[in-house]
């Protein structure tokens, strides 16, 4: 698998090596000393969810508070999803900047998302499946809910119609209020333990 970080710290692209044959296609979606390798401390998943969603369903931007923090690992399963990663780290180098990436069932492609960086995705097909892999498991009370549709953060969806959103997702607050409100992690809380990230300049 070929590992690269993208241009929010900490958020990393795995693409597969596939082996074709004449059965079908073989391929390593995660293997743990890999991912611990590039991301600097290992990652034990504690939990796995998956959502199924239609075409044009808009989900996110989610994170988990900071204790207990959630690191993830995500896929595409079935279907196809624009998969947008935010850097909500209060007084991180980054803070507002995103990156994008098609992930599909065909590809493998997968991303790990460090703590305190907001994630959401919208669904390119009907019967899209995503899966989580998760580093904690779930605390009620501890989500953090940033409106997607953010005009600050203006995050390049590409939609061409009004996206299905829940009502939490639509009403959830901007990434300023978030921070007003004192709810996002600070950079040092985020990474506080792991290797410094680099920044890069895009």
């Amino acid at each position: 698998m070929h590992i690269t970080e993208t241009a929010v710290p900490g958020t990393f692209v795995v693409n597969p090596a596939q082996l074709p044959d004449e059965r079908g296609t073989f391929f390593e979606s995660l293997r743990a000393s890999r991912l611990a390798e590039a991301v600097g401390r290992p990652f034990v998943p504690r939990q796995i969810n998956f959502s199924v969603s239609r075409r044009n369903t808009l989900r996110g931007l989610h994170g988990v508070a900071i204790p207990p923090g959630q690191a993830k690992y995500v896929t595409c399963v079935r279907g196809a999803l624009r998969d947008i990663v935010v850097d909500l780290r209060v007084g991180s180098p980054a803070f507002g900047r995103y990156t994008v990436n098609v992930l599909n069932a065909e590809s493998g492609r997968a991303l790990y998302i460090p703590e305190g960086v907001g994630h959401g995705f919208l669904a390119l097909t009907d019967d899209t499946c995503i899966c989580y892999v998760l580093s904690s498991e779930h605390v009620p009370g501890t989500q953090i809910d940033i409106n997607p549709l953010d005009a600050d953060l203006a995050l390049p969806w590409g939609f061409s119609e009004p996206p299905l959103m829940s009502a939490k997702d639509a009403k959830a607050r901007s990434a300023a209020e978030a921070e007003s409100a004192g709810l996002l992690a600070t950079w040092r809380e985020a990474t506080q333990g792991t290797h410094s990230f680099a920044v890069r300049k895009t």
